[in-house]
Parts: C-alpha cells; sequence; structure tokens
C-alpha cells in the first residue's frame, strides 16, 4: 500500500490545521495516509479524519510564558526535552517505517520525522525564524534540519506578491524548498450576515486564555452580535451570552460558514489563520501573540503596507477597532488548490 505518515508539530492548531487539505489530497489521489502527532493536534485531526490511523508522537513541550519578554527563554529552558523528543521522534520513524511499510513521510515542522531510507518532506513557512538578535542562529539551526529532507514545500507564492515576506523567502537560497501556495482547509462560501466579527481565538496556552479574558472584558457592551471560537478541543454545547455566542470549536464543515457569515475577523496573525483568511477573502483585526516574533513580523507587514489594522493584546479595545475598516485587506489568492504534481516524490518508479 502506499502508506503516507503525515506528521504536524504540536503547537496550536495551525500546523494540524493546514495538514487538513494535504491528507484529503492524498487520499483523492489514492495514497493511505497515517497520521502522528500529540495532544491538541492530534485529537484535532482525529476529529476531522475518524477513519484514519492515528500514532502518538512525543510531546516537544512548548510552552508560552506569561510575560512575553520571557517566551525565549522559556524555549531555551524547554529545549533539552524538545530535543529529547525529537531524538525519541525519530526513532519511532525508524520502526514506524517497517511496521507500517511507508512509502514517504510529510512533516509539518517536526524536525526528527524523516528518514533517507524513504522520501521525506518538511512543510514550513518559517525559513528565516525570527528571534530577535539571535535570528541567524534559530534560522541557521532550521536549516540545518530542513536540509536532511528530500523537500521543503513552503505553502507561499513564490514572487513578489506573497503571504511570508523574510520568513518564508531569505536571501540565502535553500536548494531543496519548493514553493507550494498557500493551505487551507477552508472554502469560500457566501451566507447572510449574521455577526458583526467572529473571534478566533488559538495557539498555546496561557496566551489564548489571556486573550479570551482580555476580549470578553473590552467587548462585553459592544452592541451587536459576536461569535467566539474559544479554539478549546472539548465538546461543549453552544453558549449565548450576549453579545457572545460561545462555541469551543469547529471542524471544517462549519467554521467557513461562521467566519461568511461575519463582517470581519478578530484573530491572531499566526500563519495558518492567515492563509485561511486569504481563501475566505475575508477582512481582519490581527492581535499578535505577545513575544512570538514570527505573528508580530505578520502582523505588523500587513499593517505597514494599509492591508490589516493591529494592535497589541494589551492594548486591545473597541475604540482600537474603529480603524479597521480603512484597511484594505489581504491579497486575493491567484491560484487554488495544490500543485498537480504535489506528490512527485511518492510515486514508485
Amino acid at each position: 500500500m502506499n502508506n503516507i505518515l503525515v506528521a504536524p508539530l504540536n503547537w496550536g492548531l495551525g500546523h494540524a490545521t493546514r495538514c487538513i487539505p494535504i491528507i484529503r489530497q492524498l487520499q483523492t489521489e489514492g495514497y493511505n495516509p497515517i497520521i502522528a502527532s500529540d495532544g491538541a493536534a492530534l485529537a484535532l485531526l482525529k476529529k476531522e479524519f475518524p477513519n484514519v490511523q492515528c500514532l502518538e508522537l512525543p510531546s516537544y513541550h512548548i510552552a508560552y510564558a506569561k510575560n512575553p519578554k520571557n517566551f525565549k527563554w522559556k524555549l531555551l529552558k524547554n529545549s533539552p526535552k524538545t530535543i529529547a523528543a525529537i531524538f525519541k521522534e525519530k526513532k519511532l520513524v525508524n520502526q514506524w517505517i517497517s511496521d507500517f511499510q511507508l512509502a514517504g513521510i510529510i512533516s509539518d515542522n517536526r524536525l526528527g520525522v524523516y528518514s533517507k531510507k524513504i522520501p521525506s518532506v518538511i512543510i514550513t513557512h518559517q525559513l528565516t525564524v525570527f528571534s530577535g538578535k539571535t535570528t541567524w542562529i534559530s534560522s541557521s539551526l532550521h536549516h540545518f534540519f530542513i536540509k536532511k529532507f528530500k523537500e521543503c514545500w513552503v505553502p507561499d507564492w513564490n514572487g513578489v506578491l506573497n503571504l511570508t515576506g523574510e520568513l518564508g523567502h531569505p536571501n540565502k537560497k535553500i536548494s531543496n524548498v519548493r514553493y507550494i501556495g498557500p493551505l487551507s482547509r477552508l472554502q469560500k462560501m457566501d451566507v447572510p450576515q449574521e455577526y458583526d466579527y467572529t473571534i478566533l481565538l488559538s495557539g498555546p496556552e496561557p496566551q489564548r486564555s489571556l486573550l479570551e479574558e482580555k476580549i470578553r472584558k473590552e467587548m462585553q457592551d459592544f452592541e451587536g452580535k459576536l461569535l467566539l471560537i474559544r479554539g478549546v478541543i472539548e465538546d461543549q454545547p453552544v453558549r449565548h451570552e450576549p453579545p457572545f455566542t460561545i462555541v469551543n470549536y469547529l471542524t471544517s464543515v462549519d467554521l467557513p460558514k461562521a467566519i461568511a457569515s461575519c463582517r470581519k475577523v478578530i484573530c491572531r496573525s499566526g500563519y495558518t489563520t492567515i492563509m485561511d483568511l486569504v481563501e475566505m477573502e475575508k477582512k481582519a483585526f490581527f492581535i499578535p501573540t505577545p513575544g512570538q516574533f514570527e505573528q508580530e513580523y505578520l502582523a505588523k507587514r500587513f499593517h505597514r503596507e494599509g492591508l490589516v489594522a493591529m494592535c497589541k493584546q494589551e492594548e486591545f479595545s473597541l475604540k482600537k477597532m474603529e480603524s479597521a475598516p480603512f484597511y484594505k485587506g489581504l491579497p486575493k489568492p491567484n491560484r487554488k488548490g495544490l500543485p498537480n504534481d504535489l506528490f512527485r516524490l511518492f510515486k514508485r518508479k
């Protein structure tokens, strides 16, 4: 069988959700995807693909600090556990190649999920890994791992019109990079406008909860209708706490309608969310995760170009959102769907 291991990193839900169109396309082309991850990412994909075999990988132990200034140092503190997880997952993958007769590997930012025995691909939009004064170190380290894979798929357009800027288009080129266009599990739809804003919460704790608390406090007196999607993979009935309608999580079937039925989206500036907004052609207001250099860079870039309004998490208020209508919105997609030869590496010779 053409078994392909698909292994997204469990850091927020973005890495998992952007693998959904990859898994669907594998199934369409007759491959048999096997999913491997941990935590909320694995739980999400089990909900999306209840009939697909799922395996568990060790956790990278990625955690945010409450104080964004400590974010980098917390990552550094956890790095021994992350390195141990990378070695452990590499050992597991070597065993799985034999156990499940794998024909290929698609890893989304899991650095130990590769093998020289079979074609291995890594998905990442961060060819430049911003980390302040240590950006050259973090980027060089990432390049070291990227070069261990046969191909590196960057989910962006390759050209002047692109979404990642310096993140995905560094001055120093990497030979195995292939630009495959943005990845989104969603599809644009036309539905009646039901909400003024849809609020998409995402990302690791404690920052997800801190943003939820801030938004619920600042928007409690909003005169309109708000849909709050908490980004928590737990089953719970829809709750109505005016002006909020609150749900924990929506699947790929229900989420496009929730986004399409609002005037604007309030969300993090995570790259997967940006790709979803581009696909849905929906305007947004960005609140980057404090201390996460990538999200801060993307939010500032689109704000500077007059495309998306933004503010810092601690500064968020209803008044800050008054500027949102004056921004043009994200670029419209110039090509829909994945490349026809995306899985060329896995074709039997």
